[in-house]
């Protein structure tokens, strides 16, 4: 299944993942240019472990109300428990330039 991530005047397709060998697998090892993001619904932390490439990392509640923005994460690191975190989204590098922790993500199913 596959919803839209809204930033600024772009879209970024997202693939929200609900198997345990996708949420497994998301873009380790992935060699390909990051264009599309990846959501992960019911995480609290996560780990950017086999990643070959930088990604941003958005932490949202339920309401997808922005907890936590980490820009430019590299490989190998551990992102701790957010407490209220339901929504988990991995978008290519340098995507939320324009966000801000409180803001209201837009994501739509078109």
């Amino acid at each position: 299944m596959y919803c839209y991530v809204k930033l600024g005047k772009k879209k970024i397709k997202t693939k929200i993942l609900t198997k345990f060998k996708e949420r497994f697998k998301s873009f380790r090892m992935e060699l390909n240019p990051i264009k599309t993001g990846l959501c992960f619904v019911k995480k609290k932390s996560i780990n950017t472990y086999f990643f070959c490439q930088h990604v941003d990392i958005i932490f949202t509640d339920k309401e997808h109300k922005i907890l936590k923005i980490y820009p430019n994460m590299r490989s190998e690191k551990f992102i701790l428990r957010k407490r209220k975190a339901y929504y988990v989204y991995i978008l290519p590098a340098n995507s939320t330039t324009m966000l801000k922790v409180g803001e209201t993500l837009k994501v739509t199913e078109h």
